[in-house]
């Protein structure tokens, strides 16, 4: 929770602390660094410039940048990586924690393209695809830009530390895992095997996720983005999957169902959130499909979403009480982890 001057305020009115105690610890919050993001004017400033800049060299690289060759790509994505890095310590030595870890998020990802620069020049690249097809195409020889940019990933982000530095790290292991797909396919691979991939390799992200979440909770939350890919990758590659069974809708269902109570005990909205959407693309399927001509569908429903409201208004009562219980089946140290996360 973050500690507002009206949470402050509050407490004074309930005479939990004194007035003079809550300007004190006002400015003493206030005075501290910086280390997590949130939605101030500040942050929103350093996210847009720091993404339009990273965009610059990911997402919008046109091909302009193929005229100056191999040497000359690799040789500005050098000075790039000199400055990201200057940048990173100036701001980390000040005591600027957000702006130091774009910058050296910055520096991950210009990585592929000081690759891809070195590739020309050695007269390795395999065919005629340009660097500003590597975030649209899925092709087997990404994966040394790939592989070299998780090895510089690592690197910066066990030197510097900082959480945002799992982004890019995060968006390779998912383009990763899609070239590998391409690679076992012996070429463009068919949507069931990329739906298969994508499904198993985002869980095995979610699992690591969670242990970086595990081991680093305390410290700072390096396993955001872990999640979010993790979870965007195994619940794109579950929907993608076709099957005319309503015993297999119905497992989705089930699993869209569980995500969302995996959500609620480690506390992440991003299972909740996707989730909930596939709960509602498999209620879409009954209500167009299975029961399309049936009047007691909806009605049936309404009755169930205020059943569930009303699970909500007796969880929120006993919340303590069963979550106590549902912890007391966890090892000791996952049920501490949970604890302190709440």
């Amino acid at each position: 929770m973050k500690i507002s001057k009206k949470s402050l305020d509050l407490a004074v009115a309930k005479k939990i602390i004194s007035t003079n105690q809550a300007d004190e610890l006002y400015t003493f919050f206030r005075s501290l660094p910086a280390t997590g993001p949130s939605f101030d004017f500040t942050h929103v400033l350093y996210y847009l410039g720091g993404l339009v800049a990273i965009g610059a060299m990911t997402l919008f690289m046109n091909l302009g940048w193929e005229n100056f060759g191999g040497v000359g790509i690799l040789s500005i994505s050098i000075v790039y990586g000199i400055l990201g890095l200057t940048l990173t310590n100036t701001f980390k030595n000040r005591g600027y924690a957000i702006p130091a870890g774009i910058c050296a998020t910055f520096v991950v990802v210009m990585t592929p393209l000081a690759i891809y620069g070195l590739q020309q020049l050695m007269g390795w690249w395999p065919d005629d695809t340009t660097y500003k097809q590597y975030h649209r195409l899925i092709k087997w020889h990404w994966l040394f830009l790939e592989l070299g940019t998780l090895a510089s990933g690592a690197t910066i982000a066990w030197i510097y530390k900082y959480p945002f530095l799992q982004m890019p790290i995060a968006v390779t292991l998912w383009y990763l895992s899609m070239d590998l797909a391409a690679m076992i396919a012996g070429g463009r691979p068919g949507l069931e095997l990329r739906a298969q991939v994508s499904m198993y390799f985002g869980l095995a992200n979610i699992l690591f996720a969670f242990l970086v979440d595990i081991r680093s909770g305390k410290t700072g939350d390096y396993a955001f983005w872990l999640y979010l890919f993790g979870v965007l990758a195994f619940w794109g590659g579950m929907t993608s999957q076709q099957s005319d069974s309503e015993i297999a809708k119905f497992i989705y269902f089930s699993i869209n169902i569980l995500l969302i109570g995996c959500g609620v005990v480690i506390i992440r909205r991003v299972f909740v959130i996707f989730g909930a959407i596939g709960c509602s693309l498999y209620l879409g399927h009954l209500a167009s499909e299975v029961f399309k001509d049936s009047w007691l569908f909806p009605v049936a429903l309404t009755a169930i979403g205020l059943v569930i409201i009303c699970s909500g208004i007796l969880w929120q009562k006993n919340e303590e009480e069963i979550t106590r219980n549902m912890r007391s089946f966890l090892p000791n140290k996952l049920s501490t982890f949970l604890q302190d996360k709440s």
